[in-house]
């Protein structure tokens, strides 16, 4: 069972901010990312969009990628389910 934490934000909030709330979902994530607080895949996956969605973003905002070895495994556990990944060896 997957758990869900709820953030109430006040309408004026994101009325000045000129958000609405999946664009905010993206900032946080951008934002999460870009301090190394969540990997890319757990930052796409808040965020709501797509790997290569989520890292044309990060581009565009001049945002360097961190790839680490938990990225690395998410690359493979993915490549994996999609049937396009043999072990080496």
């Amino acid at each position: 069972m997957r758990h869900q934490a709820v953030i109430e934000v006040p309408q004026d909030i994101l009325d000045s901010a000129r958000l609405t709330v999946p664009e905010l979902k993206i900032e946080v994530a951008v934002h999460l990312y870009a301090q190394g607080r969540l990997s890319v895949g757990k930052a796409r996956e808040l965020a709501g969009m797509s790997l290569w969605e989520f890292r044309h973003l990060l581009a565009s905002r001049r945002i360097s990628p961190h790839y680490d070895e938990s990225d690395l495994d998410e690359d493979v556990a993915t490549l994996r389910k999609l049937g396009q990944w043999t072990s080496p060896g």
